[in-house]
């Protein structure tokens, strides 16, 4: 089969097209025939190694984080999936590979594709949906009539930020360029700041949740809109002790991790909030009720461009830009 590949870890090498062998399907996965893959930030950090102490993966490696398609096999002890289903997924950490024409994944990890939207629009929601239900309803456990910032709202964790922040009954304020505030506004933001042109620290006050995407002087400024025993949860770090526990790290890198988050944890402390680090984790049966969100109309998809599998590099580009508005999507079928 056909597949992208990184062979070292580069900023700017490209991606290489090249055969290799079909995966092989272990008794609790199945084969899915990718229809459609979409380009996350994930992709552009892993391939240029800042992940690669704490995802220490193999190379050469296909990168790819969401999968939307059909399943082509199943293994023996399969139960939820057969040949045939449409199905969409983010696989698991150390079994990514959706740049490529077929993947092997577990069935636990594994969703059916929602019926009333397309390959490419199922292939946008996995990692995204998935990391803002773990922020919102595991973490932060967010509840009607709180008030939730959500930065750079018209991203692609911001979209469907918007819409499930907005479903759990929250108020929204969000940042975007003057150009997005539409699409912001449509999909439910209540409070829309151009970060161009205004300080969202001297208009937002007594929040309840955070969800940081951005640096760490946005991060800091967060943490300052929080009322006492509000939350920060944030994907872009830095990583803290709790998240270093659950991955098992060892010494060096839990001592690393400490002093890596030891700042923002010692600020949130003394304005009386919480600061914590999410990094997603597959989750078959969340994607299913994120799945249900969709076919009611709860949350929409929110696609920027789609590219066809030729044109895998110049989509990486176009990501790593920053300028798309929701997903990229790379059309493999």
């Amino acid at each position: 089969m056909k597949a992208y590949t990184i062979r070292r870890y580069s900023k700017t090498d490209k991606l290489q097209l090249v055969e290799v062998p079909e995966p092989i399907v272990k008794e609790n996965e199945v084969l899915i025939k990718v229809h459609s893959a979409a380009i996350n930030q994930l992709d552009a950090k892993l391939k240029s190694g800042e992940f690669k102490l704490m995802l220490p993966y193999k190379l050469p490696l296909i990168l790819g984080h969401d999968v939307a398609g059909i399943v082509t096999k199943v293994g023996t002890k399969v139960s939820r999936f057969k040949v045939g289903d449409a199905v969409f997924a983010r696989p698991a950490d150390f079994k990514i590979g959706t740049f490529a024409e077929f993947i092997s994944v577990n069935e636990n990890d594994v969703a059916l594709k929602p019926e009333n939207i397309s390959m490419e629009e199922a292939a946008s929601m996995p990692l995204v949906a998935l990391t803002v239900w773990q922020a919102f309803v595991e973490k932060a456990k967010l509840k009607k009539g709180q008030k939730v910032f959500i930065q750079a709202g018209s991203g692609g964790v911001g979209t469907i930020a918007i819409q499930l922040a907005k479903h759990l009954g929250a108020t929204v304020a969000t940042t975007a360029s003057a150009g997005n505030f539409e699409l912001v506004k449509s999909l439910g933001a209540d409070v829309v700041i151009d970060y161009k042109t205004q300080d969202f620290e001297t208009i937002l006050k007594d929040y309840d949740l955070v969800l940081n995407s951005q640096d760490e002087k946005t991060l800091e400024k967060s943490l300052r809109i929080l009322k006492s025993g509000g939350k920060v949860v944030s994907i872009s770090g830095p990583p803290d002790t709790t998240f270093a526990k659950e991955m098992g790290f060892n010494l060096l890198m839990r001592t690393v991790i400490f002093f890596l988050s030891r700042k923002v944890r010692s600020q949130a402390k003394k304005l009386g909030v919480n600061y914590s680090f999410l990094f997603m984790h597959a989750n078959g049966n969340q994607l299913s009720e994120i799945g249900k969100l969709i076919e009611s109309s709860v949350i929409r998809p929110v696609v920027d461009k789609v590219f066809p599998f030729e044109k895998m590099n110049e989509a990486m580009t176009y990501v790593s830009s920053g300028r798309a508005k929701g997903k990229v999507i790379v059309k493999i079928k």
